[in-house]
């Protein structure tokens, strides 16, 4: 269930939304005259929403790359890091 406080909450009760935020890593629904206006969070909660879209964003890219034939066989792209590897410890 979402939790929805007016704006002036945010300015007055500011330590017990970023504790709840903090505590349950979720985000609070702030309101603007009756209106949602703002979604606030923690920083911890923020980044792995941001990781997350990331990481979805890098596997729609593998996906497409599937689907449009942009592809090596694994043991081709192994042997040439291996190689790279090889070759920079000289």
């Amino acid at each position: 269930m979402p939790i929805i406080r007016p704006s002036s909450d945010l300015r007055n009760n500011y330590n017990e939304i970023s504790e709840f935020c903090h505590k349950y890593k979720e985000p609070v629904y702030i309101t603007k005259n009756g209106t949602g206006d703002l979604a606030v969070m923690s920083i911890e909660t923020y980044e792995m929403l941001v990781g997350k879209f990331e990481l979805y964003t890098m596997l729609e890219k593998g996906l497409d790359d599937i689907k449009h034939g942009r592809v090596k066989p694994a043991n081709e792209v192994f042997a040439r890091i291996e190689s790279r590897l090889r070759n920079a410890k000289v």
